[in-house]
């Protein structure tokens, strides 16, 4: 009865879950604009959601913007993480407290401190700024996860490769950098999908004429969603479960070729 009963609990939980977006994938083939009437399966809204320029320009805006700040925080938040390796303990936590703070903090109070910022500055709204903005609340992420990477590597070995005669670029090429390989890699995707998915921060320090999809989405829902918008979050849907099996499967295959 117990198993019964954490199973039902398990299935509700995957239906509130993916139910939404079983309905979204639905609609996205619905000839019909209205979301209460089927009017039959249809490609259309995908056909034109290729040649709608605005769709087009918000997307190419918001993969730039995400694929650069991942780069950037991730380069600065890397270094940062192995600078603070010859700090004491206590100004090694007071740092990183100071760095979580805005995880912590609330996106709107981030926004718009970014915002009064910028104008204060006297730097025009749009590309520039949202990357800025993008770059400094990922990098407590990519801290977040190249830290604990850090602590728990033996140093010793770096100093023996220097003793053996090796550069310190070569020694921290072959014996620190492949340690924090996967705190790295993790780090990138979680900035890459904080970028991706922020709409708050991006709002603030946009300016009128730039659009990334989240916004442009938030716009549309003020007029009523089009079809075409469906379309899109279905193909996304699909290209990230894709990478997602992709991932799962690839270290059981090396598992069974080795």
């Amino acid at each position: 009865m117990k198993k019964i009963i954490e199973r039902l609990y398990l299935i509700l939980i995957l239906i509130f879950m993916y139910a939404p977006i079983v309905t979204l994938i639905v609609l996205s083939f619905n000839s019909s604009k209205s979301r209460a009437r089927w009017g039959g399966f249809t490609l259309k809204w995908y056909t034109r959601l290729f040649s709608d320029t605005a769709v087009a320009s918000a997307l190419f805006n918001t993969l730039s913007i995400a694929i650069l700040a991942t780069i950037f925080s991730t380069i600065i938040g890397t270094i940062t993480c192995i600078a603070m390796v010859g700090l004491s303990p206590k100004l090694r936590s007071l740092i990183m407290g100071v760095t979580n703070i805005p995880m912590i903090n609330a996106d709107i109070v981030t926004g718009i401190s970014l915002m009064l910022l910028f104008r204060f500055l006297h730097i025009g709204s749009g590309f520039a700024t949202i990357l800025l903005a993008h770059i400094t609340f990922n990098i407590p992420f990519v801290m977040l996860s190249v830290m604990p990477r850090i602590k728990s590597m033996n140093f010793y070995v770096y100093e023996a490769a220097l003793d053996l005669g090796a550069t310190p670029v070569v020694a921290f090429v072959k014996t620190i950098l492949p340690d924090l390989v996967p705190g790295i890699v993790s780090g990138a995707l979680m900035a890459f999908t904080m970028s991706l998915d922020d709409f708050i921060i991006t709002y603030f320090t946009k300016g009128s004429g730039f659009e990334t999809l989240s916004t442009l989405i938030y716009n549309e829902v003020k007029r009523g969603i089009q079809p075409e918008i469906y379309a899109l979050s279905a193909i996304i849907f699909i290209v990230v479960l894709a990478l997602l099996l992709i991932i799962y499967r690839a270290p059981n295959t090396k598992t069974k070729e080795k």
